[in-house]
């Protein structure tokens, strides 16, 4: 009924109806069908589509109006901004705090154009409220209790005595809205705590993301069913490994441990690679209240200090994960590999492992990289470099087919009991860590390759081709920055990037091209349909290694196990119902769990450098924008250079070249370029570190200054 509304409002330029005419234009005679139509216009109303005037009572094409429908971003300042739908291809319109009426901060709402020229509006009606949780800090004022939301564009908002629950000034808090007309009110739903207290910055970020690190009493019940150990019932049916070789390699304090591997030299032409991850869907119930905690939280997250599990500690870091020395619940999968990396045949299997040894990739990689064997290892160095051996095989395989492999360091930040950062190490990938994602993703290659062959429903791990666009403006640069690139978007291949790459090997601005180059790509994402992995370059892709802290991967196992034991025609149509939600909440809490990482890395680089303020540092120009330039250290942590404090001129800030130019001396600042830089301030509170650029003589001065404090 939808379409056919729209079609009768399409039909004329201005036309517009009452609900009565377009009752009677679609013939329908019934009080049923009446209030079926009844339903369907509010729909229209609410989704934007058409609009309701209440003084004609008529409906009208939103198109066919004066008015617009958009997102809402409130500027702290009081006043706002529209983002259109992108149906109007238009730029965003501009809204005075007087013209707001009763929106807020992200809501949808319609707004009348009321000066084309300076793409003026007003709200004229709130179609989605934004009904989504804040956290923010509690002060007192005029006797009146009032929150600051931590998110930017959020208007400061009133609690009422009786909404409190106990929250005084200082208190970070967890807050509905609850506004009624122009108030802006709110309740508290939970004190995370004082803002001085320890971890609670932390805490703020993960509450602000929508990931509650405490279970529901209803969880923590069904947890109290589960075994703490194998139970002999559990092993019945499944092939027995707990004799053979099989162990996990890990970093120092993984405690959550999904995969196991072991090999064997069949042949000469042939390997036997095992990867043996948890079973996790042997505990975790399909429907049950612990998956659909899983589901809602959809991954595990990360953070500096802490890791917020997607399954309850006794799962995750207990029964599931791969522990040494006891039995444990596996799905297998068996790969034989011939020397040029190509799987031959393979089996996937339910078993029961007995993990020999709990590796760290910095023993192995002593191994494999210095010949020093630590100690408890001696008996698995024959085994570790016939790994490395199909490792090798493996990666050369996959970067012949285009396999991108892109430099990019990444960091570690190690705080005090305090959750104080004292220090930040770079993390790079050596041959250990190349080793598990080498094997890691033969596996999920080999088990996404045999959904597909069954012809079944599955869910993928999907990366698109790269935005022709942002390619187009990456290329354009890179011959501005005198890389001499030709290419054609059109047939741009995974093959073109890995030639770039190599372009920027041992380049000052090797790092910064790699970002841009990563930031021209589309996001992977899951999906109940397949269009292949750009990235890896590979047709077939999934994630199948990691069911203790990623939903998808718990999906797949019970999608294997499901369709090798009960393939009938209503499995297929319950997975054919399920699977496009479960890809698009999994894609969902994928992207909340690396914003709320990257905030938290961001906050915690800027308290390291309070107590960097003056000291100088080599640095490379990570981005350029309209007020300044951003600057990376060689620890990953970046700040800003404010436009007016560039030294030698006055700029104008060029998109084209992604640079800075000076007006009368012609000094540049480019995107890649290095420089010297200065920290003059940096504050946890705003996550902002701000620089100076230094010049010339001053660099040697400031040094010694920075040495005798």
């Amino acid at each position: 009924m939808e379409q056919e509304i729209l079609k009768l409002l399409s039909k004329k330029k201005n036309i517009s109806l009452t609900s009565i005419e377009i009752n009677d234009y679609l013939n329908l005679d019934t009080v049923d069908e009446y209030s079926k139509l009844e339903k369907v216009l509010e729909k229209l109303c609410q989704d934007g589509k058409i609009y309701y005037s209440e003084k004609k009572k008529r409906y009208t094409l939103i198109e066919n109006t004066n008015f617009k429908t958009g997102r809402l971003l409130v500027n702290p300042k009081g006043y706002g901004f529209v983002v259109l739908d992108k149906s109007f291809n238009e730029d965003d319109i501009y809204i005075h705090g007087s013209n707001l009426a009763e929106a807020r901060n992200n809501d949808i709402v319609i707004i009348e154009i009321i000066n084309k020229n300076s793409r003026e509006g007003k709200v004229v009606r709130v179609l989605k409220r934004d009904d989504s949780t804040l956290v923010g800090e509690v002060y007192l004022k005029d006797n009146m209790y009032y929150v600051h939301p931590d998110r930017q564009g959020y208007l400061d908002m009133l609690i009422p005595e009786d909404k409190l629950k106990g929250a005084v000034p200082g208190h970070k808090v967890l807050i509905r809205p609850i506004t009624k007309g122009r108030e802006f009110i709110c309740e508290v739903l939970r004190i995370i705590g004082h803002k001085n207290d320890v971890g609670v910055d932390i805490l703020s970020y993960v509450y602000q993301y929508e990931f509650d690190p405490i279970y529901s009493d209803k969880v923590m019940d069904e947890v109290e069913t589960l075994p703490t150990e194998v139970m002999p019932s559990d092993i019945e049916g499944r092939v027995d490994l707990r004799d053979e070789m099989i162990f996990t390699i890990d970093g120092d304090d993984t405690k959550d441990i999904d995969d196991a591997i072991s090999i064997k030299k069949l042949s000469p032409d042939t390997y036997e690679l095992g990867v043996h991850i948890a079973d996790v869907s042997h505990y975790v119930k399909k429907d049950g209240v612990i998956d659909r905690d899983a589901y809602d939280r959809g991954t595990s997250v990360y953070l500096v200090d802490r890791v917020i599990p997607m399954l309850p500690h006794k799962l995750s870091n207990g029964i599931c994960s791969l522990n040494p020395n006891v039995d444990r619940l596996a799905l297998s999968c068996v790969m034989n590999i011939n020397t040029k990396g190509h799987v031959t045949s393979y089996k996937i299997f339910k078993s029961v492992i007995r993990s020999r040894k709990q590796m760290t990739y910095n023993c192995v990689n002593e191994i494999l990289e210095n010949g020093n064997i630590p100690e408890g290892y001696h008996e698995y160095v024959n085994d570790l470099n016939l790994m490395n051996e199909l490792s090798n095989i493996l990666r050369k395989k996959m970067v012949s087919h285009g396999y991108l492999e892109f430099n990019r360091p990444e960091a570690k930040i190690l705080v005090d009991e305090n959750c104080h950062p004292y220090k930040i190490e770079l993390r790079s990938q050596r041959t250990g860590e190349k080793l598990i994602e080498n094997f890691m993703i033969a596996a999920n290659v080999t088990v996404a390759g045999y959904i597909e062959d069954m012809k079944v429903p599955g869910i993928y791990r999907v990366h698109d081709k790269p935005n022709k666009e942002k390619l187009q403006v990456f290329l354009k640069f890179l011959n501005h920055k005198g890389y001499n690139v030709k290419a054609d978007i059109n047939k741009f291949k995974v093959t073109d990037y890995q030639r770039l790459l190599k372009l920027f090997d041992g380049k000052d601005d090797e790092v910064m091209l790699n970002t841009m180059a990563i930031q021209t790509m589309a996001k992977a994402k899951y999906s109940d349909t397949n269009i292949g992995h750009f990235g890896i370059a590979n047709k077939r892709y999934a994630h199948f290694t990691s069911p203790i802290r990623r939903y998808p991967d718990l999906t797949l196992h019970r999608l294997v196990k499901e369709y090798t034991e009960n393939n009938t025609p209503q499995t297929v149509s319950y997975w054919q119902k399920k699977l496009f939600d479960i890809a698009n909440q999994s894609s969902k809490k994928e992207q909340d769990a690396i914003d709320c990482e990257r905030d938290v890395e961001k906050m915690k680089k800027a308290e390291y450098m309070e107590d960097h303020i003056g000291e100088i540092y080599e640095g490379v120009i990570s981005g350029v924008c309209e007020f300044g330039v951003f600057v990376e250290l060689e620890n990953t942590v970046e700040g800003l250079v404010r436009i007016e404090e560039l030294p030698g001129d006055h700029y104008l800030y060029s998109k084209e070249l992604n640079a800075m130019l000076g007006r009368k001396n012609k000094n540049k600042f480019v995107y890649g370029d290095r420089v010297t830089v200065e920290v003059v301030k940096a504050s946890r509170e705003t996550s902002q570190v701000d620089f100076i650029i230094v010049k010339g003589d001053n660099i040697e001065k400031k040094e010694k200054e920075t040495k005798e404090k």
